[in-house]
């Protein structure tokens, strides 16, 4: 029980943050390294001086030869000494690179040498505690502080793992292999501390479940082996294709480097694995569970983009719509999200067969996510023409970076506004400047984009009066339309698996991504769309 309200206050204090929650964690850590440090010290002078005698590799080769096969499965147990260290590349998103540098070589690696060095001569002077040594080799002064400070480690170390989970879920999230959750980023210095409150319950309630259900710690060391081994087998073969592909080390280095890490790791996993019916299977249970989410996320959205990108819609059909009388202009501001920056999905054009009635303004949002700490102000939006200008289409890409945080749709649409006025007041500018200009001068002139920035104005452009009247036309007739109101139109399709599909397919697109897909975030509640002006064009996507 007391373990398990542990875990809840921890994950409890998770919405606080990483950088929050380290400085409260920093002075216990610290505390602790220094009394398994002094504790070491202390049984190595008290006990057995000659202990440092173990360092000498001869004695690995007596181990095995003496224990064979028992030698063979304590490995299983002797990898537990070096769990943990795998967080410490998932720290790299939330500390620099020197800080760890700095922590690891100069704190931890010596404390850890100095407490298990000290234990081994403990054991040396008295075999028959090895079952509790660590305990056992505490002196009974600092008995009851060390208990203590040892649980606050312990927690400390869950911290750890439960950060680096946040960070890898948010990096799936990035590459679409896992599906919409909320990320709150709690620093304006590292993007990879966040917090995202659906994976923290997910943890918390199954951190309960494997504590009440396990009751020992022998168990889920076992389950811990597993997990760090196979994470260690998965960095080594990252690390491989790096130094192939990018490093382009020499071959006969990769070789070696595979040969020599590759075969200790696999010795260490064969170990692990002897545990696997007393509790090993839990964490390769869980990769599996997590490995059919991404796995069937990925594969649909991958194939739903390809859909999407193969029917666009045709120029011909954009032309087509200025001179159709069976499509009617409605006044108002239509703000349509889609995932394409390039060309117009063909929910549009569902849209417009089913419903033949546009806005009189009607603009493509692109939300992009951009790696960076923030997206300046006057950067936000990027503007183009669709078609014809008579049409008063436009594209716009709205980017954000990590730290950035979606304004109220009041704001955004007043900023979205300004810009695209903005935008029209620019081109007509550069429109009557490139027409305006000597043929051996306009040969000159290119665009290399449609795409106009805002502070690219020229301070020449009210000198002239036609031009002037041209632009405020169009701005008054935006600001009209913004009078009239904002729709917002979302696409909420439906992903099926076409006919000749196989039934293997049938099940993924059709039961495991529809469950995924109504259980994760909403596209409308991602992007902060007004449920009042939603409009939602239902579509089904054969894949």
């Amino acid at each position: 029980m007391i373990s398990v309200a542990i875990i809840i206050i921890l994950f409890s204090a998770q919405r606080f943050g990483t950088q929050k929650v380290g400085y409260s964690f920093a002075p216990a850590i610290l505390i602790w390294y220094s009394f398994i440090s002094i504790i070491g010290i202390y049984n190595i002078a008290k006990h057995d001086t000659s202990v440092f005698k173990a360092f000498n590799p001869k004695y690995i080769f007596d181990y095995f030869k003496r224990n064979t096969k028992q030698g063979w499965i304590s490995l299983g147990g002797i990898v537990l000494c070096i769990t943990g260290t795998e967080a410490m590349f998932a720290d790299l998103g939330h500390f620099s690179v020197r800080s760890i540098q700095i922590a690891f070589t100069g704190i931890v690696y010596p404390a850890l040498i100095c407490a298990y060095v000290g234990q081994a001569a403990y054991l040396r002077k008295f075999p028959e505690n090895v079952a509790d040594t660590f305990y056992k080799s505490t002196p009974n002064a600092v008995y009851w502080p060390m208990f203590v400070v040892a649980i606050i480690a312990a927690v400390i170390a869950s911290q750890a793992m439960i950060s680096a989970t946040f960070s890898i879920i948010k990096q799936s999230m990035a590459l679409d292999c896992f599906p919409r959750v909320t990320v709150i980023h709690t620093s304006s210095k590292y993007e990879g501390q966040v917090y995202i409150p659906e994976i923290n319950f997910i943890l918390m309630i199954a951190c309960v479940v494997v504590t009440a259900a396990f009751k020992d710690t022998t168990r889920i060391g076992n389950a811990y082996g597993i997990a760090v081994v196979g994470v260690m087998i998965v960095t080594s073969t990252f690390l491989t294709l790096v130094m192939l592909i990018i490093w382009q080390t020499h071959l006969f280095l990769v070789v070696s480097f595979v040969i020599v890490f590759g075969a200790i790791e696999m010795v260490f996993f064969s170990a692990v694995l002897y545990k696997f019916p007393e509790g090993g299977y839990l964490p390769l249970a869980f990769a599996a569970v997590l490995l059919l989410v991404m796995y069937v996320w990925h594969y649909v959205h991958v194939k739903r983009y390809a859909y999407e990108l193969e029917q666009k819609v045709s120029t011909e059909f954009m032309l087509s719509l200025g001179s159709s009388l069976s499509v009617t202009k409605v006044p108002g501001i239509g703000l349509l999200y889609t995932e394409l920056a390039q060309g117009v999905p063909a929910i549009f054009e569902h849209f417009v067969r089913n419903l033949p009635a546009i806005h009189s303004v009607l603009v493509f949002v692109c939300v992009k996510y951009l790696p960076v700490n923030t997206v300046p102000a006057g950067e936000r939006f990027l503007f183009r023409h669709i078609g014809p200008k008579e049409q008063k289409m436009y594209r716009c890409i709205a980017r954000y970076g990590y730290r950035d945080t979606r304004t109220g749709n009041v704001e955004f649409e007043n900023q979205l506004l300004e810009f695209l006025k903005g935008f029209i007041l620019s081109d007509n500018i550069y429109s009557y400047h490139l027409n305006n200009q000597p043929e051996s001068e306009g040969n000159n002139c290119e665009r290399a984009e449609s795409i106009v920035d805002i502070g690219a104005v020229s301070e020449n452009a009210a000198m002239n009066a036609c031009l002037m009247e041209r632009v405020e036309e169009e701005l008054d007739f935006l600001e009209d339309a913004k009078k009239t109101g904002v729709v917002y139109l979302l696409g909420d399709s439906e992903v099926v698996a076409s006919k000749d599909s196989s039934l293997f397919k049938r099940f993924i697109v059709n039961y495991a991504y529809d469950i995924l897909r109504r259980n994760c975030r909403k596209g409308q509640a991602a992007l902060e769309i007004p449920h009042r002006n939603l409009l939602q064009v239902g579509m089904t996507y054969y894949i």
